[in-house]
């Protein structure tokens, strides 16, 4: 990840001790930034089994840092789009540190976090692509703007990726575990041109998370801890299952 320039930042704010964790993928990650460096980092491939892993990955990085969650100014969290378990699991973590601490908490999204993660040098358009099984992507387009900001080009959606591929242009850099698994697409679609991130930069990362909650806080944004939940972008596969047991359930008998 580069973290680009983050004098822009107030000296407030670049103070501030920041708590992030990610868990709305397979991997789990957590982060801790204090006056603007990272402190303490830690990255786990727990295969889904984010609940045995999350607060152990958080009391780790607190023990490698010296600090106490007391001690944190801001918690972030990745909001989605990801993993239901994993969002909810990340978002109940973040939600019970920030009411035992009296701190606030930030949502960033896991599209924004894994663009800023594989942020080039220069202006590329960056498109991150999570995973959405059934021959679909959660993505959106962003666009690096000075310091640590990413500016929106396209918002987030879920969309089958040969109908996505199909909008794009030429010379835009491809992130994430959706761009991974559909690269012969991409080639396909943009021969030599395209371009895929490689390595850790396909995997959402809570450092790139504190740098985007940094950002958003000193813009006034917050989570209202009563009334938040994830961006999912799309039903789970339990409430698909209900409703279309209940349209069944609705549909008029035939008799013949």
């Amino acid at each position: 990840m580069n973290l680009r320039n983050f004098s822009r930042a107030s000296n407030a704010f670049l103070t501030m001790k920041i708590l992030a964790v990610d868990a709305s993928q397979k991997t789990v990650s957590t982060a801790l930034m204090a006056n603007n460096v990272i402190l303490a980092y830690i990255f786990v491939n727990s295969g889904r089994h984010h609940s045995e892993i999350l607060l152990q990955a958080i009391e780790e990085v607190f023990r490698l840092a010296g600090l106490e969650p007391d001690e944190v100014d801001l918690f972030a969290v990745t909001i989605g789009p990801g993993s239901f378990t994993g969002l909810r699991i990340g978002a109940a973590t973040i939600k019970g540190l920030a009411l035992s601490t009296g701190k606030p908490v930030v949502g960033v999204s896991t599209l924004e976090a894994l663009a800023l993660n594989a942020t080039p040098v220069g202006k590329r358009i960056i498109c991150p692509m999570l995973d959405a099984q059934k021959n679909q992507v959660y993505t959106a387009l962003y666009s690096p703007t000075e310091g640590t900001g990413m500016q929106k080009m396209r918002e987030e959606r879920i969309v089958d990726v040969d109908i996505w591929l199909e909008e794009l242009e030429a010379g835009i850099l491809f992130v994430g575990d959706g761009a991974v698994k559909y690269s012969p697409l991409i080639h396909r679609r943009f021969f030599s041109t395209a371009l895929i991130a490689e390595g850790h930069q396909n995997h959402v990362n809570a450092a790139a998370a504190a740098v985007l909650a940094q950002d958003k806080f000193q813009q006034g944004q917050r989570l209202d801890l009563l009334t938040f939940t994830p961006c999912y972008l799309r039903s789970s596969e339990a409430e698909r299952s209900i409703r279309q047991h209940t349209s069944d359930i609705d549909k008029p008998s035939e008799f013949r």
